[in-house]
């Protein structure tokens, strides 16, 4: 029998709607990595009382937004390797997603160390959902691509005023 790995980070992701029918992404670029999409949102961390807690935590940090209408989405579990200087050891990295909706947003107010100690670049973008809109960036992970992809009617449903 095999010895499972253990869960070492816990992350919370939205898959943030801006009223219309587009989706808030975050184009990371690095020094010498071509451009990636990532969905706003960040490590839970010992501090935050509960998952959501982090996702609106991160949000804000992010993207100095609030948002409402949290639903989960989709669980995505990857191997965690630290990066350099990162004191968390190599394990699974579970990544939770959420539907929900852009209550407000004044990038003015983003903070963290994405703002402060920038490695690269965050660019807010928007982009269609739509299958077109998705395939026309490179949406890291590749299986929430894929689940976006694949699932455009249901997510949508998520934010269902009959779900709340």
């Amino acid at each position: 029998m095999t010895q499972a790995q253990p869960v070492v980070k816990r992350t919370a992701r939205a898959i943030l709607f801006d009223g219309t029918d587009r989706l808030v992404f975050i184009k990371r670029t690095k020094p010498g990595r071509p451009p990636y999409w990532i969905t706003p949102g960040g490590g839970v961390e010992p501090t935050d009382p509960t998952v959501v807690s982090a996702l609106h935590r991160e949000v804000f940090e992010e993207l100095g937004a609030r948002i409402t209408d949290v639903v989960p989405a989709f669980v995505d579990t990857v191997p965690h390797v630290p990066e350099p200087g990162e004191d968390t050891p190599p394990g699974l990295k579970v990544q939770h997603f959420f539907a929900c909706r852009l209550a407000s947003m004044d990038p003015a107010l983003r903070h963290g160390p994405e703002v402060e100690e920038p490695r690269g670049t965050y660019e807010i973008v928007r982009l269609p959902f739509t299958p077109r809109g998705l395939a026309s960036v490179d949406v890291v992970p590749f299986s929430l691509r894929g689940y976006l992809m694949r699932n455009i009617a249901g997510v949508r449903a998520l934010l269902a005023p009959d779900l709340r």
